[in-house]
């Protein structure tokens, strides 16, 4: 994976890349290793409380809407949204719109989510 290649392709720049075989460090006190793959990540900012809708929508919305790229990428690599969730009680949860799954769907991204219960201390 090239991550030029893929941002102009898209029509953004990551927030986080790595070249495969290349040093890289997940901060600046990290210790530098060697990617074992490529990697070409766009972030947005978290929100409080939760709403994967928007933050689907404000991520999409920085990328083309050329499904024949999309469907070139998915091809040649894989393409999945991580979601990390942080529950605030135990019983809690977070939904998606028949809309955003049919967007990310015919762009052939995955969604991935952990999810974390809430610490003992705020139960």
């Amino acid at each position: 994976m090239i991550p030029n290649e893929i941002s102009s392709l898209v029509g953004c720049e990551p927030s986080r890349e790595m070249i495969k075989g290349e040093s890289f460090s997940w901060n600046k006190k990290g210790k530098p290793r060697l990617a074992k793959a490529g990697m070409w990540r766009l972030e947005v900012n978290d929100m409080e409380p939760g709403d994967l809708d928007a933050q689907v929508s404000e991520l999409l919305d920085q990328l083309t809407d050329n499904l024949e790229i999309w469907r070139d990428l998915s091809e040649r690599y894989k393409i999945d949204l991580f979601c990390g969730l942080f529950m605030k009680s135990d019983m809690e949860g977070i939904g998606l719109s028949a809309q955003t799954m049919f967007a990310l769907g015919k762009r052939g991204i995955e969604i991935d989510f952990d999810m974390y219960g809430p610490d003992d201390e705020n139960v």
